[in-house]
């Protein structure tokens, strides 16, 4: 958790008028911002729509996200964990998804005990169990739902 990975925000839906500045000074008020950009066409130097912050420590991120919606400019925008490099070109990784498969439970872990663990990464909404049909024992599987996307990316980053 101390790599600049976790605590690089990607900030979409940017108003064209957003600068570094004004993105640096909205985002201040969840901690010390390291590094700041506001993507720019490299010929035209317009604003992309897009960019990053970085933070000086992983848990501003946490404080940042738990306080959506964000509204810069007058425009909402769309914050989510930055991707590393090697994983952006791969769009399974950029969907906004609140449910995760969940393999290998073993006995005798029960719902209690994956709620336990997985509730670190945030508010888990439901945990379906998965059992056979004819005999009702435990198939090693669930699907758990949480109730933010960040949630699911926490654990997958």
């Amino acid at each position: 958790k101390d790599s600049d990975q976790f605590k690089k925000l990607f900030i979409g839906g940017l108003h064209l008028q957003t600068t570094d500045q004004s993105l640096k000074a909205f985002y201040e008020k969840w901690g010390e911002v390291v590094d700041c950009i506001v993507m720019k066409d490299p010929v035209t130097r317009r604003s992309r729509g897009f960019g990053f912050i970085t933070y000086s420590e992983a848990h501003m991120v946490d404080d940042c996200l738990s306080e959506r919606p964000h509204i810069i400019d007058d425009k909402q925008v769309d914050p989510k964990r930055a991707m590393p490099r090697e994983e952006s070109n791969k769009p399974e990784l950029h969907q906004s998804i609140k449910k995760v498969f969940i393999g290998g439970i073993k006995e005798p872990l029960d719902e209690n005990d994956i709620r336990e663990h997985f509730s670190k990464f945030g508010n888990i909404e439901s945990i379906d169990m998965v059992t056979d049909k004819d005999t009702g024992k435990k198939r090693g599987f669930c699907f758990m739902t949480y109730d933010d996307t960040d949630s699911v990316d926490k654990i997958v980053c």
